[in-house]
């Protein structure tokens, strides 16, 4: 059986900073399959985070989501280097480690900003620009919330749980495009960013090539029957 080709499509990925996080290993999977790419990232967030930005990492567009506009900044400057973007993967993401006594407005309204309002924009800026050829692909990324508590992660929760609810309704809205809409929960994935505390909790963990393995073959043309799905990829059935 031969591998399913992306040769002739362009795709552009979001959360693209580290090397070790799923962005990039969904960014070499794509390349793999012969797409070409027009990468993203946000490494001023990852440097305030205890995880640290990564130094030597991928180079990328840089785009702060909590500008309103940058999401459609991303996608021009994306068709001005590929000439068309066939595939949108969003893949950015925001998070903190605060629960409800902790949390506050403004953390409250920025995870909002980046995980929910961001990513609707991308996708309405890339369906504005797709013209309706085969192989259009729109997949993001949600959490476990849906699977069980995720405390101390409150606006994570609600914003990835946001993305969640939303996936049927973009499919929906997006089939006469000729695009595809999925969401894919990764599970816990070994990106550096968890405590001894969180590993211990949690009895399965992935690596970032885990979801990217899915997260390309949900671009390619062997799943164009796949739409409106929310799937987990946590190598675990709990």
């Amino acid at each position: 059986m031969s591998q399913p080709s992306l040769e002739g499509r362009c795709a552009l990925v979001t959360g693209v900073s580290r090397r070790i996080g799923i962005g990039a290993a969904i960014a070499r999977r794509l390349a793999d399959l012969g797409a070409d790419l027009f990468l993203c990232g946000w490494s001023a967030h990852d440097a305030a985070q205890p995880w640290r930005a990564d130094p030597d990492g991928i180079e990328a567009m840089e785009a702060d989501f909590l500008d309103p506009a940058a999401p459609a900044e991303v996608m021009a400057a994306a068709v001005a280097s590929l000439g068309h973007v066939d595939v949108l993967v969003a893949n950015h993401a925001r998070s903190d480690h605060l629960g409800l006594l902790e949390t506050n407005a403004e953390e409250l309204d920025a995870q909002w900003a980046v995980n929910t309002r961001a990513t609707l924009l991308l996708v309405q800026a890339f369906a504005a620009q797709h013209d309706g050829r085969t192989g259009g692909r729109v997949v993001m990324m949600t959490s476990g919330q849906h699977r069980g508590p995720m405390p101390g992660e409150l606006g994570y929760v609600a914003t990835k749980g946001a993305i969640h609810q939303v996936t049927r309704t973009l499919a929906a809205e997006l089939l006469a495009r000729g695009i595809t809409v999925n969401t894919v929960n990764p599970g816990a994935t070994d990106t550096g960013w968890a405590t001894p505390e969180q590993r211990e909790r949690v009895p399965a963990w992935g690596h970032p090539d885990d979801a990217a393995r899915l997260i390309a073959w949900l671009c390619t043309d062997d799943a164009c029957w796949i739409n409106g799905q929310v799937i987990d990829s946590t190598g675990a059935p709990f």
